[in-house]
């Protein structure tokens, strides 16, 4: 049935409002869904080759899982080829097709891109033979490339791509759905700060090894912070998370993940408004986030671009990935 028809999955990025880093360790971390997406278009053709293409320019094509293309695009598109070979397994099927992948999501800089790559990848695949994946199926079947890309996933980028809204993620508990009736407004401000996740997330194991009486009290206390944070979003207390957020960041600058640029960005936030500002994601680099009332978001846009930040204004979406037929 698909020779003439394309399918079309979209699926969200997200943010970290709070609890990055020491969710590693236990405590809860809460996730946003953000209106920024990636897109893919999936096509038949009447061999077996998966041609991959993006509105990067990064292309290639596997024939009998051989890569035919330009060597540094391989990487990129492994993730792909790996979510779309899941699918076809999945569903027994053996058919080549044409992606297309277009993405509103800034790649490496902590925002999910590639969860939401997976994701909408797998919906993409499964929507163009007629099969609507639940959302287990579809998180089990994103896992894989993920799983290529970060090596030990905790899967809470998949989750939030998949259903949208805010997650709560706990390492013993798994994922929550939380219920975020208020809009969140946010300006998110890039760096270009590339950091590696890893060797913080190490960093801080070693801290927490070496000084255990002074660093597990700032850990309980960031998981205290969180439950607040979780009870500030179901009560639309948009001030209280703002406040939150701040000592959210100081307490991540304790710990020694900030950055100069990420803390220049987080006071050019607060000195023009912004209701609450920290780091998101692993940080050393990577991005920031303002909660900024709506009528604020493009004066303080302005004011982190001038800073030297490339600036996004994105809100919460509740809605995660959907898929659909066009011919």
């Amino acid at each position: 049935m698909g020779k003439i028809l394309k399918a079309f999955a979209r699926a969200p990025g997200k943010i970290i409002l709070v609890g990055e880093h020491f969710v590693v360790h236990g405590e809860s971390a809460i996730v946003m869904a953000i209106n920024r997406y990636v897109t893919v278009m999936v096509e038949g053709r009447s061999d077996e080759v998966i041609h991959i293409t993006s509105d990067l320019g990064i292309s290639g094509q596997y024939d009998k899982d051989r890569f035919h293309g330009p060597r540094d695009h391989q990487k990129t598109l492994d993730p792909i080829k790996i979510s779309i070979l899941s699918v076809l397994e999945a569903l027994g099927e053996n058919q080549g097709l044409d992606v297309h992948v277009s993405s509103t999501i800034p790649v490496a800089v902590g925002l999910g891109s590639s969860g939401a790559l997976a994701v909408a990848t797998v919906a993409a695949v499964g929507q163009y033979f007629n099969n609507k994946f639940q959302a287990e199926e579809l998180l089990k079947l994103s896992l894989n490339a993920e799983r290529y890309v970060h090596v030990n996933p905790s899967g809470v980028d998949q989750a939030i791509s998949t259903y949208g809204g805010a997650i709560i993620y706990n390492k013993q508990i798994g994922l929550t759905r939380l219920g975020a009736p208020l809009p969140i407004p946010i300006v998110i401000g890039n760096t270009g700060i590339e950091r590696n996740t890893g060797q913080l997330v190490d960093q801080v194991r070693k801290l927490k090894q070496q000084y255990p009486q002074t660093v597990n009290p700032i850990f309980q206390s960031a998981g205290e912070l969180s439950i607040q944070a979780i009870e500030a979003i179901r009560q639309s207390n948009i001030t209280r998370l703002g406040n939150l957020m701040d000592i959210n960041h100081g307490l991540l600058m304790a710990i020694g993940v900030s950055h100069e640029a990420l803390d220049r960005l987080v006071h050019i936030a607060k000195q023009n408004g912004a209701l609450g500002a920290k780091l998101t994601g692993a940080g050393g680099g990577g991005c920031m986030i303002a909660l900024v009332a709506q009528e604020q978001s493009n004066q303080i846009a302005e004011k982190l671009e001038q800073g030297g930040a490339t600036p996004i204004i994105a809100e919460k979406v509740n809605t995660g990935v959907r898929s659909w037929i066009s011919e």
